[in-house]
């Protein structure tokens, strides 16, 4: 078993009061959209190692920012968490892989501040081009420095931009707006679609060779720790100006520092660095440098969007619902055709459970029709986290399945096909185990869910809380001797379909019924002419 497994209450809140520590400042309207949900907001500001721990006992969901940090020992040390909400863009404070094996969710609101760092990154780069900053500093101090503080200017300048994902794209549609050059370097991003946006996609060495500025807006991860270092400016034309709003770290501040020192840049602005809160480096002294506080993100708007966004996500997590932004959940983000099949997905999961038993080394997954044309990774998760709920009795979210599914050696394969073998149904999600398998669609309207196929049977009935799939032969009086011993036993029908199948003298009824049926009336079905078996679900 993984470890922290048995821990992760994610069943146990679902519509529940939970308790939500915020250890940093968020917006209030966010917080006001936890307390309107009924969750407890615990607020207790500044908190870290032992005392962060000591917090943590009792809570569901933890919210921070970037100050406090969220490591593997606290994750260990911690019980009945089910999410940690990052009011912000970076990770880099929270462990997600520890997370992960601990299956804790990690969310964070990636769009929240992306306008105001692209903005923060454009004012740091004309500032920078226009020395705004020290010329601001000596007149001032006394000092009419026309001279000394002469700019350049933007337009006609090649900007380079070290990655173009959500604010990359941003400062580079805000730079061709001020007449520049765009190149890049994005491993993810083709040169075609780097061609729509009017930028050239290079490689990285090419990127800061060619730029007159160069602006950096990644992830900060070990891939990406040092990747502007004294051996890449070395490659950079000595007019290169430097632009870091993303992470400390990747740019390699002592690096940076000789390279201006000596002459082999020309400036730098930075609004991050390697340790923070920044209050001495050999880069302050320097008379070509910009620096700011970490500001990117610290807009009224911004910081207004993060609490909102983030209150939003840890809801969805507590009510074991799909969070778009979780960022350790392996699947895509899931769009408006695929949203409505993830709860069928998860019934269908629990309901073939029962059918195939604990037994099950395998689990094929099968979206087919318009939905197999999409990225259907949440559909098998949440049919997964349906199906080993149920089997193992561990409370198994989007996070932890596919590691619960490898520590109980189930082999998962997922299908997809945009066309339907069963020509009768637009979608349908199809789960296959040995000689088992079923079928489920979205009908009607109101989109509700159907069972439409249980071992290659046709089926037309909505899943219930308690079900009977009753397997007999295709022959008089057996559906009705069913009903007189269910009805004698006190079990009230709800809902009841008959289903065939091309091989002849076969049959199945699915039976949905207001209450379990007692295990001596299933004796009691089993010993009737005509039925092979009798599968409970529910019971």
């Amino acid at each position: 078993m993984v470890k922290g497994l048995a821990e992760t209450p994610s069943t146990r809140h679902h519509g529940g009061v939970a308790r939500v520590l915020v250890t940093e400042e968020i917006a209030d309207t966010g917080l006001e959209r936890l307390r309107a949900a009924g969750h407890h907001v615990d607020v207790q500001l500044g908190l870290n190692g032992r005392d962060l721990i000591e917090a943590l006992r009792g809570a569901q969901a933890l919210i921070v920012r970037s100050a406090t940090n969220v490591d593997s020992q606290v994750l260990a040390a911690t019980s009945g968490l089910v999410v940690v909400g990052r009011a912000g863009v970076g990770l880099d404070n929270v462990d997600v892989d520890a997370a992960t094996k601990a299956g804790v969710m990690v969310t964070n609101a990636p769009e929240s501040n992306i306008v105001s760092a692209a903005e923060h990154t454009i004012a740091l780069l004309m500032a920078m081009a226009r020395n705004i900053p020290q010329a601001h500093a000596a007149l001032v101090s006394g000092r009419w420095e026309r001279s000394k503080w002469e700019g350049v200017e933007l337009a006609g300048k090649t900007l380079g931009i070290v990655g173009l994902g959500r604010i990359g794209k941003l400062v580079a549609h805000r730079a061709l707006g001020l007449g520049m050059k765009i190149v890049a370097f994005d491993p993810y991003i083709s040169v075609e679609r780097g061609r729509q946006m009017n930028v050239d996609m290079l490689p990285l060495d090419v990127v800061v060779a060619t730029s007159d500025f160069l602006t950096v807006h990644l992830p900060k991860n070990k891939e990406t720790v040092g990747l502007i270092n004294r051996d890449l400016l070395l490659k950079a034309k000595p007019q290169l100006r430097i632009i870091n709003v993303a992470r400390g770290g990747i740019v390699v501040e002592q690096d940076l520092f000789e390279a201006l020192r000596d002459g082999l840049v020309a400036g730098a602005a930075l609004d991050v660095f390697e340790r923070e809160p920044a209050t001495d480096s050999p880069l302050f002294a320097l008379p070509n440098v910009v620096v700011t506080p970490h500001l990117g993100a610290s807009t009224r708007e911004a910081q207004d969007k993060a609490g909102e966004v983030i209150a939003d996500m840890v809801q969805l997590a507590l009510a074991g619902d799909f969070v778009p932004f979780a960022v350790n959940v392996d699947a895509a983000e899931a769009n408006e055709t695929l949203k409505p099949f993830i709860p069928l997905a998860e019934r269908l999961g629990a309901l073939f459970a029962d059918i195939v038993g604990p037994s099950a080394v395998e689990l094929e997954i099968e979206a087919s029709g318009e939905i197999g044309a999409y990225d259907t990774r949440i559909i098998t998760l949440a049919a997964l986290k349906g199906f080993l709920g149920r089997t193992t009795g561990e409370a198994v979210t989007y996070v932890n399945a596919p590691g619960v599914a490898a520590a109980n050696n189930v082999v998962v394969r997922e299908q997809r096909r945009d066309d339907v073998e069963h020509q009768d149904y637009m979608n349908l999600i199809t789960l296959r185990a040995g000689s088992h398998n079923i079928s489920g669609t979205l009908a009607g309207r109101r989109r509700e869910a159907r069972i439409v196929l249980i071992d290659d049977h046709l089926s037309d009935v909505p899943p219930a809380r308690f079900m009977l799939i009753v397997r007999n032969d295709d022959r008089p009086g057996v559906i009705g001797r069913v009903g007189t011993v269910l009805g004698d036993a006190g079990v009230n029908i709800d809902n009841m379909d008959v289903g065939k199948t091309p091989k002849a003298g076969s049959a199945m009824m699915v039976i949905a019924t207001a209450t379990p049926t007692p295990a001596a009336v299933l004796d009691q079905l089993r010993g009737v002419p005509g039925i092979v078996d009798v599968i409970t679900i529910g019971g």
